[in-house]
């Protein structure tokens, strides 16, 4: 990777394995922040006094990070360029800020501290995750494009088993697993401080074993990808209207001011409400010729979406909402119904909560086998989407076991089938996204495409919580059967991305 590039060539040089490990190894590092956040934030945020039905309000400051920063974050990283090269300065430095975000999340003193420290560590990831995501549609043609990205899924699939299961080996170890008063146990901090070293370690691993194409270089590469696929070079459309949204932001803000509904439901309505402003402002700075800014682009290639994109986009609505339905309420569940206790200070909840990391391990682990081994020789024999489709079918099998065992040690088989899903859902829709895009605008398409993962979870993470409290406020069980169905439709969904 550190040779010199041909600068006359059209099509990117093949990579060995050396080469593909090294433009993906930093997601192994970032993978281990985001185990440790999921497996672990529930568990933070009722160590530290929050309820269980609060639990989705407190984690919807992850989800709206990533829809703010990694739009953002692509459309800057597609057109950087410095001594330090064009994705790469984002790498070292989202990772500069999550190491420090993880060192300081444990210590926080109370909850709004806790929910800041939540936001700072994502908004870092996103900075690192999203230039990772086109990383490798810039370094690799699109016949590596799916192994790219399968070797990219074995290390998030192995980060996160390191993540995961590094409270349960600590207790395993001896350190305290239950917290002298309030605040988090030692287990949990330690692995908070060793999660914060492997990310940078890593991250900075393949920002000094890489070197990516001059500009000239990607544009060459860029004309040649589109000219095989056939596709106009990139444009970008500019939406009419935005009253229609700003209208329904509106009305569904009143609606829940009138009828006095949870007040995450202000959220969904702002947000609407939001992005028909946004439409309107792009509009009209498109009529005064300003077209080169943010707020353009990014509303402008919203719009412009290949057909392809917007189909990927329904999949990855509903498998996302069964993901972070997963994350949100797997330590409840398991800490109540297979370890009998619905108490984070009790020691059976904080068994429950450790053996919860390791069932994110097996899924985790699962994933890092079966994206190189099972997903892609099986993709090149039936296709993208029937594997894509197979996949989240076994996920959504996973999910509903949750509602009929009752023995902590079945449930890794559960996990085995999420992982598979899991596995297909890291890699084979980016894998169909970097091959339909205009490669000039593969950062900025990843970040949108990211927007497809947010608006799910911040939905759960608004609906859910009133959904808990009115129907089923002391039964979470039943949010693994709401994971099962949405991520059902989700395999439905695929078999129209041919």
């Amino acid at each position: 990777m550190d040779g010199q590039h041909d600068s006359t060539q059209v099509t990117r040089p093949r990579q060995g394995f050396a080469g593909l490990w090294n433009i993906s190894f930093g997601f192994f590092g970032i993978q281990i922040g985001f185990a440790l956040q999921n497996a672990n934030m529930s568990r933070i945020f009722q160590s530290l006094g929050e309820s269980l039905d609060d639990l989705a309000l407190l984690w919807i400051a992850a989800p709206l990070t990533g829809l703010l920063v990694q739009p953002i974050i692509g459309h800057y990283s597609d057109r950087t360029w410095c001594r330090f090269g064009r994705r790469r300065p984002y790498f070292f430095v989202g990772a500069l800020f999550a190491a420090a975000a993880l060192i300081g999340m444990p210590n926080a003193p109370g909850l709004l501290a806790a929910a800041m420290m939540l936001w700072i560590l994502d908004a870092s990831l996103n900075i690192s995750m999203e230039p990772f995501r086109a990383f490798v549609g810039d370094m690799l043609d699109k016949d590596q494009h799916m192994a790219g990205y399968a070797l990219q899924t074995a290390f998030i699939g192995a980060g996160a088993v390191i993540g995961s299961a590094t409270p349960w080996m600590l207790d395993q170890m001896g350190v305290a697993n239950v917290a002298v008063g309030p605040g988090v146990p030692d287990t949990v901090r330690i692995s908070f401080y060793i999660g914060g070293a492997a990310l940078f370690l890593a991250v900075l691993w393949t920002v000094l074993t890489t070197r990516e194409y001059a500009p000239d270089q990607m544009a060459r590469f860029s004309r040649a990808d589109d000219e095989t696929a056939g596709r106009a070079p990139a444009t970008r459309a500019m939406p009419a209207g935005g009253a229609g949204w700003i209208a329904t932001g509106v009305v569904i803000l009143a609606i829940v001011w009138t009828w006095s509904l949870e007040k995450e439901l202000y959220l969904l309505g702002a947000l609407l409400a939001a992005y028909g402003v946004a439409r309107l402002v792009a509009r009209w700075l498109h009529g005064q010729g300003r077209n080169d800014n943010l707020l353009s682009h990014v509303v402008g290639d919203f719009a412009a979406m290949p057909p392809l994109m917007k189909k990927l986009a329904l999949v990855q609505f509903f498998t996302w909402s069964a993901l972070f339905i997963m994350w949100i309420y797997t330590t409840p569940v398991v800490a109540q119904y297979m370890f009998g206790s619905a108490d984070p200070a009790s020691p059976a909840y904080n068994a429950g909560a450790n053996w919860v990391g390791i069932l994110f391990a097996t899924y985790n682990g699962v994933a890092a086998l079966a994206a190189p081994f099972l997903l892609q020789p099986l993709a090149r024999r039936i296709g993208q989407a029937n594997t894509h489709a197979i996949a989240l079918m076994l996920g959504a099998l996973g999910f509903l076991s949750f509602l009929f065992l009752r023995d902590a040690q079945l449930l890794l088989l559960s996990e085995i089938a999420i992982g598979i899903a899991w596995a297909s859902t890291l890699a084979m829709p980016y894998a169909m996204l970097a091959s339909s895009v205009p490669q000039a605008k593969l950062g900025i398409y990843m970040g949108l495409f990211n927007a497809f993962v947010v608006i799910p979870q911040l939905l759960v993470a608004t609906v859910m919580g009133t959904i808990m409290r009115h129907a089923f406020p002391t039964e979470p069980i039943w949010t693994m059967a709401f994971a099962a169905g949405v991520m059902l439709l989700a395999s439905v969904a695929t078999l129209r991305c041919r």
